[in-house]
């Protein structure tokens, strides 16, 4: 089981220093991969009544394409959007985007995508929230081509694409699609069209119910499951053990990728976070591996 780092996104602030040390810090302490999820735009809740998203306007986000672009040249951890949200993004924009993230980590990213919650978000960018799932599945038809011909055309519903193509193509032709995955819908999605998932419950009852989608899914798609990755996620709450004993469930379950998420435990700038990740490491035995 391959365990990385969830980049603490609001809370490791704006300074690039952080950014450059925390990164540093993750690879030095063992861990393979650094995880990042994303806003583009934070709703203000003064002019939004009754705002009940988890994040808004105060809250700060990195651009995740840009951010492995600069984490690129300073470590060799593979890197992972868990999320992008894909269907509020322009595809063509963003199998270029991941392209060229994929060729500076030589070959070394998954791109991690979902639908999203925030339809202040999407009307700012331009798109339409109520189409987003259907969207979504034309979008990844569309990448993989884009990532593995050198020049296509391609006619979609959301789409168009004529006599044209990416130069250069990146290294995983194509390169690894996964699934943020939280309902049964979502399941079936990944089930059918993506090469891993990042499961929205903990190990237990309602995540075999939820393989149990995922897979039933692949076969009907006349994919193999077994040849899917699984991410699980376990909290930092500053207790080594309970870490030790969630990292074991999720291995258990069958997870092939753990994530360490660090926020929301009180921590703040890159060098608290560092703290709580060593002593992850060490519980988990990563510079052992």
């Amino acid at each position: 089981m391959q365990v990385g780092a969830l980049f603490p996104q609001t809370e490791i602030g704006p300074d690039a220093g952080a950014v450059r040390a925390y990164g540093q810090g993750v690879q030095e302490l063992g861990f393979r991969h650094v995880m990042a999820y994303e806003h583009v735009l934070g709703a203000d809740p003064a002019v939004h009544e009754n705002w009940q998203g988890l994040y808004d306007v105060r809250s700060a986000f990195h651009e995740p394409m840009v951010l492995f672009g600069y984490l690129a040249g300073i470590t060799t951890l593979e890197m992972v959007s868990a999320i992008v949200i894909l269907p509020q993004r322009q595809t063509a924009l963003v199998a270029k985007q991941a392209a060229e993230v994929d060729l500076l980590t030589g070959g070394h990213f998954r791109l991690g995508v979902g639908l999203g919650w925030n339809a202040v978000e999407y009307e700012a960018l331009g798109q339409d929230f109520s189409t987003r799932g259907r969207r979504i599945e034309e979008q990844v038809e569309l990448l993989r081509r884009l990532w593995t011909e050198p020049s296509l055309t391609f006619e979609g519903t959301y789409d168009r694409v004529t006599g044209a193509g990416l130069a250069p193509l990146p290294v995983q032709r194509p390169i690894p699609v996964w699934f943020g995955a939280w309902s049964p819908p979502a399941y079936r999605r990944a089930g059918r069209l993506a090469d891993g998932w990042f499961p929205d419950v903990p190990p237990g009852p309602k995540l075999e119910e939820a393989k149990a989608m995922v897979e039933r899914a692949a076969v009907e798609a006349g994919r193999d499951p077994a040849h899917l990755g699984m991410e699980g996620r376990v909290a930092w709450t500053g207790d080594a053990e309970a870490l030790a004993g969630q990292a074991r469930r999720w291995r258990e379950a069958g997870a092939t990728h753990l994530a360490v998420d660090t926020m929301k435990a009180g921590l703040t700038g890159a060098d608290e976070h560092l703290a709580a990740l060593a002593v992850a490491a060490e519980t988990l035995g990563l510079r052992e591996n």
